[in-house]
This record gives structure tokens, C-alpha cells and sequence, in this order.
């Protein structure tokens, strides 16, 4: 994989800002904008071409997106890559993009809570892959150490546990004890997090191969924030 060039930041690509010296609201100048996050969420687990980007922001216009990208990239945040054929030109984060990736973390966790957050709407598959990474619990995790595959459309991830962390990789060939294949994030989400047994979703084309005791464990490896208002945190598979 070849980067296209290096882009130095140009402050210039900023437009409108905050005017305000506290280093928050001057991220808020540069990602403060619709969609802007959620373009860098996408590209958390690697390089994604445009017409990918585009179909895992359900309701961004092209023109949008283009717009998203080219400041981005105008301000070093993310850069244009050449992916092996027949991929080719693709986008992925810079290594200062990539330390975002704690503040979708807690920014997650937090907007978890909200009583008004609707766990029904849309949900790509790096959403998916980030909420894992949140919500897992190193310490339902201790002396647990298991592999697994989890297939969300056309996109493959591999995720490890071991040690009491949890790792996430897109693609690879590792061995698992486990795979999971399904059309929409959502149905994973409604296995690990709504409590739906797999046997239950099977029916709407999610495939499971190999060990399901190791599948019964992992579901049980997240912890969801207790909703504002109520007293106990969801876990093991239920909101």
C-alpha cells in the first residue's frame, strides 16, 4: 500500500472557527463538523475507498463526503493511499488521525447513556468493531483467551482476546475458534448486546461456524453503561 502524498496541515482549510484557545475547541474547529467524525470513525480499522466510505455513512451525499475528505486531508488528518488492484485509490487516517480513536471511546461510552439514544437505527461495522472495543471487560476477560471471526457484509474481522485485552483486526488469516457472518452490524449487536440467542437469528441468514461455547463466552466480555437514571449497567447480552 502506497500513500499518494504527504500534506502538511493547512490552517487555511480550518473556514470557521471557534476563535478560542482551549485545545478542545480548537478540535472541534478542525472535526467539529457534520459527518466529519464519522468519516474518521469509518477508517478506524484501515484504508476504505470512497463508494465503501459512502455506503457505511447511511445519508451522506457524495458531495458531502468529498467536501469531509478533502479537509481532512487538507489538514492532515487523513491521507490518499493506492491499495493493491483491483482496490485502488483509497483513504485511511494518518497517524495523527489515528489518535482519535480514544475519544470515540469515551465519546461512545457517554452517549451510550443517554435515555434517548436509539439502538435500532443504522450501525456500520466499524461501529460495530469501536463497540467492542469500548465496552469490553478486562476483567470478565481474566484467564479467558479465545479467537473469533465476525463477517458484517463484505467486511471480515478478526478479534483476540487474551491476557484481559481485546484486539481488532480487519481481515487477516489467523486461525479462530469461531466465525459469525451476517449482513448488518445490527444483528451482531442484537446477539451480543440484545440478549437474542444466535439460534434465533440464523433463520435471518446469520452463520455460525465452529465453537459456540467460545461464541457463549465472548458475548459475555461487554459491559454496557448503565442508561442515565437507572441504577445497573447492562451486560452479557442485555439492554
Amino acid at each position: 500500500m502506497q500513500s499518494e502524498k504527504i500534506t502538511n496541515p493547512d490552517s487555511d482549510a480550518i473556514g470557521w472557527s471557534y476563535n478560542d484557545s482551549c485545545g478542545a475547541a480548537h478540535a472541534l474547529d478542525l472535526v467539529g463538523e457534520r459527518w466529519a467524525l464519522l468519516v474518521m470513525r469509518e477508517m478506524m480499522f484501515g484504508p476504505k475507498r470512497f463508494t465503501d466510505l459512502k455506503a457505511s455513512l447511511q445519508g451522506i451525499s457524495a458531495n458531502v463526503l468529498t467536501q469531509r475528505l478533502t479537509k481532512l486531508e487538507a489538514l492532515g488528518i487523513v491521507e490518499r493511499v493506492t491499495l493493491p488492484p483491483p482496490a485502488g485509490r483509497a483513504y485511511r487516517l494518518t497517524p495523527w488521525g489515528e489518535e482519535a480513536r480514544p475519544i470515540f471511546m469515551v465519546l461512545g461510552r457517554w452517549g451510550a447513556r443517554s435515555p434517548m439514544h436509539d439502538r435500532t437505527q443504522h450501525l456500520s461495522a466499524a461501529s460495530m468493531m469501536l463497540s467492542f472495543e469500548t465496552m469490553f471487560s478486562a476483567e470478565r476477560a481474566e484467564g479467558v483467551t479465545l479467537a473469533v471471526s465476525i463477517a458484517i457484509g463484505a467486511e471480515e474481522f478478526r478479534i483476540r482476546v487474551a491476557g484481559g485485552t481485546l484486539t481488532v483486526e480487519r481481515g487477516g488469516r489467523a486461525p479462530v475458534d469461531a466465525s459469525i457472518a451476517a449482513q448488518s452490524a445490527p444483528l451482531i449487536a442484537a446477539w451480543v448486546y440484545g440478549g437474542v440467542p444466535l439460534e434465533a437469528l440464523e433463520p435471518e441468514g446469520v452463520r455460525v461456524d465452529g465453537d459456540r461455547d467460545a461464541l457463549a463466552t465472548f458475548r459475555t466480555l461487554f459491559v454496557l453503561p448503565p442508561t442515565l437514571g437507572l441504577e445497573t449497567a447492562s451486560d452479557g447480552g442485555c439492554e
